[in-house]
């Protein structure tokens, strides 16, 4: 298997050099642009001043540029090489927009057209294609002012040789957010430049064929990655929105996508406007969601139930959004974590209880443990996790195996609240039982009370869970019941280790607590975030026990104590 994989991946790089060339080869006729493109991407200010700096941050990785030579810098390893030839720090410089932001984008976009414009460099994949054509032709006016024919020239003849190149080539794109971006980048350039109409053609119908195979009936992709979701949602109404400006009708299979993941995406979305963070996905950008939403300009809403695996449970100020599937396996697994039941939880504007994120810009260690049950918010047992890493696919690209089969959940209404009922059986191989959780969250968002169960529910569960009684020498069977806190909460354990008291930057006071038949502990934790240099140090909240027979329970309640004059004045922000 690794040998064919390989093979593939050979033979990947070889057509793409090899179109690359032949688009790049001969004369390419001058073209300019059918209307002056309006951006739509949003970059960070911050990170373009740090660009314009020398301060090259990508991928987790500081590189610095003492005389501003981009494409000089020694890149650690292929994720930042990735994010140097995709071109979207272009949104950074432009977000900055002064004279010495758009003197540093001429400078290194003309210098890669020099470089890598014949076809060379690893910049020539479909994917990153189609992500530079975008930030090409979206900063076009802030990339040409004040600057000569003869570079004009060599600007647009590098775009027609990258359409070109993609024209031949998106069809080697991975199907998911790979293809999207090239197929985007495609539609973008074809419709944008004189004379390439017809290239658009083709691509339209085939981004119209990846919304009907790639975004599920719950507006869902197959790697369950909200930050992901989110990207190809963008795409899509960019794609959309360039059609329609070009008077040509955007297919059903397309718009139909957009309808679809807009309301996934609103209850992904917690209550301060980030993304819950599951499957390697990260918050996204500030006001990037809500700036995409309102872009779709689609008002429905989710039924209740499941969107793309997950269940939210929403009341006064509070947001709950918790993993409730399965999580991907195979090939759509390369990101996935073992967070089957794992919660997240945001009060108004701010973040308590989280997952600990990706680790994958801070190494393979990282990744892996990530990745792992321990580093989400809910049961762990005996330190496994509810699924187990599997083979590699090299660049420490494992598929997540042996993931739970049977996850049954309900959400339905209590006399106070919203309820969520769920179990997996990601541990009934190994000991024999079954997590269940419950939790019920106030209408007012004040309290949120769980329960936590393992089960041995039949003869053959049973017999598993004496085995495993038996190798423990009947001990018991050790969990943890983790609640990673966000690394702006300031946690202390209660005289006694009855309670934890945490308090937000908002001012509010919230308390956990249990019912007393377990150890409670406040220990490190860390918070793994795109776009720094290293973890974040942060808490965690440990419940430990032992299951000693067919069935063991565990009650905690999570409640907001006060509310101090911070706390009212935020609530003021937030309305």
């Amino acid at each position: 298997m690794s040998d064919t994989r390989s093979f593939a991946a050979r033979r990947t790089r070889f057509l793409n050099r090899f179109h690359a060339a032949r688009a790049t080869r001969g004369k390419t006729r001058h073209a300019g642009f059918v209307s002056s493109p309006e951006p739509r991407t949003i970059g960070s200010y911050a990170r373009g001043r740090q660009l314009i700096a020398g301060n090259v941050l990508f991928a987790g990785h500081l590189v610095e540029s003492a005389d501003g030579a981009l494409w000089d810098l020694a890149a650690p390893n292929e994720a930042y090489l990735q994010e140097m030839h995709g071109f979207a720090w272009l949104d950074d410089l432009a977000a900055v927009g002064d004279a010495k932001a758009r003197a540093a984008a001429q400078r290194w976009l003309w210098e890669w057209i020099a470089r890598y414009g014949r076809g060379r460099g690893p910049g020539w994949t479909p994917d990153l294609t189609g992500r530079r054509l975008i930030r090409w032709i979206n900063h076009a006016i802030f990339l040409l002012r004040g600057h000569e024919s003869e570079g004009s020239h060599a600007f647009f003849r590098s775009l027609m040789q990258q359409t070109t190149f993609l024209s031949r080539r998106w069809q080697g794109a991975a199907h998911g957010l790979p293809r999207f971006e090239a197929l985007t980048g495609l539609i973008y350039a074809g419709l944008a430049l004189e004379g390439l109409e017809a290239m658009a053609d083709p691509a339209v119908k085939a981004l119209a064929r990846e919304c009907k195979t790639q975004i599920g009936a719950q507006g869902g992709l197959p790697t369950r990655n909200p930050e992901e979701l989110l990207e190809v949602f963008t795409l899509l109404t960019w794609a959309a929105a360039a059609l329609s400006e070009a008077g040509r009708g955007t297919p059903k299979e397309h718009l139909d996508a957009i309808e679809r993941i807009a309301p996934t995406l609103r209850t992904l979305r917690h209550s301060d406007g980030g993304l819950a963070r599951f499957h390697g996905g990260g918050r996204g950008a500030e006001g990037w969601l809500d700036h995409a939403l309102a872009q779709a300009r689609v008002k429905t809403r989710h039924p209740d139930g499941l969107s793309m695996g997950f269940a939210r449970l929403s009341g006064g100020r509070t947001s709950v959004i918790v993993d409730a599937s399965r999580p991907p396996t195979g090939k759509t697994s390369y990101n996935a974590h073992a967070s089957t039941l794992a919660f997240e939880l945001t009060s108004g504007r701010r973040p308590l209880v989280v997952n600990c994120g990706s680790g994958v810009s801070f190494g393979p260690d990282w990744r892996r443990a990530g990745r792992a049950t321990p580093s989400h918010s809910t049961l762990a047992l005996d330190g496994y996790s509810s699924a187990r890493l599997g083979s590699s696919h090299g660049m420490g690209r494992e598929t997540l195996e042996d993931a739970p089969s049977r996850v049954p959940i309900e959400i339905s209404h209590v006399p106070d609240g919203l309820q969520f009922q769920g179990g997996h059986d990601g541990y009934v191989a190994t000991h024999g039982l079954t997590h269940a959780r419950t939790l019920e969250l106030t209408f007012d968002g004040r309290a949120l009370a769980g329960e936590d169960m393992l089960l041995a529910l039949d003869g053959e569960e049973q017999r598993s869970f004496d085995r495993a009684m038996d190798a423990k020498k009947l001990g018991g069977i050790g969990f943890d019941i983790r609640f990673h806190l966000h690394p702006e909460v300031d946690a202390t354990i209660d005289l006694g280790g009855a309670a934890v008291s945490m308090a937000l930057k908002s001012g509010e006071i919230w308390v956990f607590r249990h019912d007393g038949t377990q150890t409670l502990e406040l220990a490190p934790s860390v918070y793994l975030e795109k776009g720094r240099l290293k973890p974040r140090g942060t808490k965690q909240i440990v419940l430990s026990g032992r299951a000693m027979s067919y069935a063991t329970r565990v009650r905690w309640s999570l409640s907001k104590a006060q509310e101090t004059a911070i706390g009212v004045r935020d609530l003021a922000r937030d309305e």
